[in-house]
């Protein structure tokens, strides 16, 4: 069994409900400096651990194997370094760090310590996904040709937390970091990228600072193309029609579709054969609480693959690594839409000594 402690009580509320019902993982302390949210989930989960407001204890702590990080983005490169030099294993929900210019300190400490480092994303652990990616690992659709993703929803609510005011907050990441990293799941080497994006009237309206509604284009070094959009403060079709996300390959012999955060599932296979799989009988596993405003089955999945990496010693993806290759990404399209031209994904690699 894997010892937890989980730093961040707000995003770390799905974790938590993942963590205690997982057979891989003991949940053995809870961390956030506000108290009264430590009491909330305590009284929420009948939680019988240890509970603080202070990091230093879980990073002092000898039983702790593992260390779960839901800190504001801002925050994740310092709290993920204390991990690692504390001799944890971390998972870091995403996006990775906001700043590549910490990458190499966190890739050397990840070294020299000897931990592993998993990135949360926590969409490719969602039952479609993970359907779609055993189908294209069979080769059911043949060669992948192309890949689109988005991401799709009607985000006005959010807009009601102070900080998705503040200049620093971007839909680019927030948001559109889901749909992206399906890219790279399928389409790993992408070598440029351009795009456009305004910020709508409603955004305006709301108080928003950057764009909310975006389009993406990416190349791969093979020449293979990909594309990307998100779009936050509209409303969205209705579901039987078209989910709030969704993942499209498609390949030489077949093709395929993966929706969020409907469980379902579409392939054409290279039999020509049709099918149309849902997944209704597992939505209390992956939806917990608040409709589906909480999504802790995605991370009791990735919080025991993640167990089984440790235990089995093989790398959990996205690691360190891919995520690093992940910010990169998203930080080459914020300069795609500021300057409205294409943008190397290598010259932001080298800019920051990659």
């Amino acid at each position: 069994m894997l010892n937890l402690g989980i730093l961040g009580l707000g995003e770390g509320r799905s974790t938590m409900s993942a963590a205690l019902n997982s057979p891989n993982l003991t949940l053995k302390t809870i961390c956030d400096r506000n108290e009264e949210l430590c009491r909330q989930r305590v009284d929420e989960f009948q939680f019988m651990g240890q509970v603080t407001a202070q990091y230093q204890d879980m990073l002092d702590d000898p039983e702790i194997d593992a260390i779960a990080i839901y800190t504001p983005d801002h925050l994740h490169a310092e709290h993920v370094a204390q991990a690692l030099r504390a001799g944890k294993h971390v998972v870091c929900t995403k996006p990775f760090i906001d700043d590549l210019s910490k990458a190499n300190e966190l890739l050397a400490l990840a070294e020299q310590s000897g931990k592993k480092v998993f990135i949360g994303q926590s969409s490719r652990f969602f039952e479609p996904m993970k359907r779609q990616r055993a189908d294209y690992e069979a080769g059911l659709i043949g060669e992948l040709i192309s890949i689109e993703s988005y991401y799709h929803a009607d985000h006005r609510w959010f807009l009601a937390k102070g900080w998705s005011l503040e200049n620093s907050f971007k839909w680019l990441y927030g948001g559109l970091s889901h749909p992206v990293d399906f890219i790279r799941w399928y389409l790993p080497n992408i070598e440029e990228v351009m795009g456009y994006g305004i910020l709508s009237s409603n955004g305006r309206e709301g108080g928003l600072k950057n764009p909310d509604t975006m389009h993406f284009i990416f190349k791969a070094t093979d020449g293979r193309v990909a594309r990307v959009s998100g779009c936050y403060t509209g409303p969205v079709q209705p579901v039987q029609r078209d989910s709030e996300m969704s993942c499209i390959l498609r390949g030489t012999e077949g093709a395929s579709q993966g929706d969020y955060m409907d469980l379902r599932y579409a392939i054409t296979d290279k039999t020509g054969e049709e099918r149309l799989i849902t997944w209704e009988h597992k939505l209390k596993h992956y939806f917990r609480f608040e409709g589906k405003s909480h999504h802790a089955g995605e991370y009791q999945n990735y919080l025991d693959y993640f167990a089984d990496s440790i235990n089995q010693n093989f790398t959990a993806y996205p690691d360190i690594r891919e995520g690093i290759g992940t910010v990169a990404l998203l930080q080459a399209m914020d300069r795609a839409l500021t300057t409205g031209q294409p943008v190397k994904v290598q010259n932001i690699l080298k800019e920051n000594g990659l």
